[in-house]
């Protein structure tokens, strides 16, 4: 096993766009990079399962991958040993999103640490200070809240925590379930919610739930985020598949 390169952050660059301009004209530019479509639209491909899949979706031009650590349902779940060993493979341009449903700061600490991702993406709310401490611990990692999106109360949520983090990710879960769903549910959400958090977020949007290749071109038009995820709309029988992935990046320029 290589030795793992020290943690990125991928969100550094542009926070500190945001907080070296001056003046509301430029602040709204720099919005609009950031969430907007003046760039493609980042790709986060998810349930990332081994390093030949990592390498294939790296391959079609993903800017950042998924490994799913226990959660209470959903695909993609793998051993944080086996993330570590494809995490410690992957390039240190590239994010690597830990996906865990823990709420207590030291265990997430402790996961990052056995792992080696460079971006915490934390798929359940969590309670106050939370994320402060997290921080602390762990200052060169990016944290990424997931906003599971169902009605306009998750509008005020999102804004909220963003205050808090580097990024938010919007998807389709529900978590007053009694299993929660914390993500992979393949659904779609109300886009027009999306829309507006997108419109008045400090910190970049990816979307997430129910992507494909056919939706995605009309998802990036009416939402504008700054990234993409998506996790069964690219596979077959669990596994990574080259010919969607594929189109689903043609797609995605296409949207550019």
């Amino acid at each position: 096993m290589k030795a793992r390169l020290r943690p990125q952050s991928f969100f550094a660059s542009f926070q500190r766009v945001l907080k070296s301009w001056r003046g509301a004209v430029w602040v709204a530019l720099a919005k609009a990079l950031i969430n907007g479509n003046s760039l493609m639209t980042r790709v986060k491909v998810c349930c990332i399962g081994s390093i030949e899949e990592a390498l294939l979706a790296i391959r079609c031009g993903a800017s950042a991958l998924g490994f799913v650590s226990e959660m209470p349902s959903g695909p993609g779940v793998i051993s944080e040993d086996l993330i570590g060993e494809i995490v410690a493979e992957v390039p240190p341009a590239i994010a690597t999103f830990l996906l865990t449903s823990r709420t207590d700061p030291d265990d997430i600490v402790d996961q990052q640490k056995r792992t080696g991702a460079n971006t915490l993406q934390l798929c359940d709310r969590l309670p106050r200070g939370v994320h402060e401490r997290i921080r602390k611990a762990l200052p060169g990692v990016d944290l990424v809240q997931v906003i599971h999106v169902t009605d306009e109360n998750s509008v005020e949520e999102a804004l909220e925590t963003g205050r808090e983090v580097d990024a938010i990710l919007l998807d389709s879960g529900n978590q007053s379930l009694q299993v929660k769903e914390l993500g992979g549910t393949g659904r779609t959400h109300d886009w027009s919610l999306s829309a507006e958090i997108v419109k008045r977020s400090g910190v970049p949007v990816f979307l997430a739930g129910g992507l494909n290749s056919e939706n995605v071109n009309l998802a990036i038009e009416q939402v504008r985020p700054f990234g993409v995820d998506l996790c069964t709309g690219v596979r077959t029988a669990g596994a990574l598949d080259e010919e969607k992935l594929g189109a689903f990046m043609a797609a995605v320029r296409f949207a550019a």
